[in-house]
């Protein structure tokens, strides 16, 4: 059971706390820096991340790019179900930053595109016009509610993270993410751990898949790789706590007709 619980802490954890980079190749930075950067481990975290991006280059990277080679409505269908899944994560946390009206809208969402959307995997909402969907997460609650971010550290594997985020990440395997506790306490022949796996697996290739070119290009022009990721990370975790969700970023994604700007993710 620990080892189990392991395991689904590191691929929430990759999946939630990477979700910071846009895919066109053009990142930003915007011109407010924050404030203190609380680099605590400095040392350490220079060297893990050296340890994370030779995983990233020989495991990650070659897997995502085979990714993209799948059929474009295969990738969009993938993508699709694991953003509606996450919605089983934002509902709360809507509900928990006082944001009633949103918590409605996305549950209304989860409904329609589970139910019309065959699981998700198609965006039924999203052609009925309903309103642009943002993630929530219980780090950016816990940001809303005051506390700060804490030391940046760099996680084996997992990546940059603060000491109030990696909490959050915490919240979802004690009672936080349904979708969790229904696959891996739930009684349902329907529903296995592996399959909460599997689909977080899905949800952090699709991630990396969508950001070859933006986290290339990123690497190419930085004169100081570790410090541009560090400060690009606590500058969109700072805007999507001021629910500025693009803020200093240009997210985009694959369709049909190539890369176009990201209007509902």
């Amino acid at each position: 059971m620990f080892k189990n619980l392991i395991l689904v802490i590191i691929t929430i954890s990759l999946v939630s706390i990477n979700a910071y980079a846009g895919s066109d190749g053009e990142l930003t930075f915007n011109k407010e820096q924050p404030e203190k950067i609380k680099d605590c481990f400095e040392k350490l975290n220079r060297v893990t991340f050296s340890f994370n991006q030779k995983i990233d280059k020989s495991i990650i990277k070659p897997v995502a790019k085979s990714y993209r080679n799948l059929p474009d409505p295969i990738q969009k269908s993938a993508g699709n179900a694991v953003t509606n899944l996450s919605n089983l994560i934002t509902i709360p946390n809507n509900i928990l930053q006082g944001d009633m009206r949103t918590a409605i809208i996305n549950t209304a969402r989860l409904a329609v595109n589970s139910t019309l959307g065959l699981f998700g995997t198609i965006d039924v909402a999203n052609k009925l016009g309903f309103p642009k969907y943002e993630k929530e997460d219980y780090g950016q609650t816990l940001g809303t509610w005051g506390f700060g971010p804490g030391c940046y550290f760099v996680l084996p594997v997992l990546g940059p993270s603060t000491i109030r985020d990696t909490a959050g990440s915490f919240v979802n395997v004690v009672g936080g993410d349904p979708w969790y506790n229904a696959s891996a306490h739930g009684n349902n022949e329907f529903l296995s751990e592996g399959l909460y796996m599997g689909s977080k697996v899905v949800s952090g290739i699709d991630f990396r898949a969508n950001n070859i070119e933006s986290f290339d290009n990123l690497e190419n022009n930085s004169l100081d790789f570790y410090a541009s990721i560090r400060s690009l990370y606590l500058q969109d975790r700072e805007n999507k706590i001021k629910n500025n969700q693009q803020g200093n970023l240009e997210i985009l994604y694959k369709d049909e007709d190539g890369w176009e700007e990201l209007d509902n993710q």
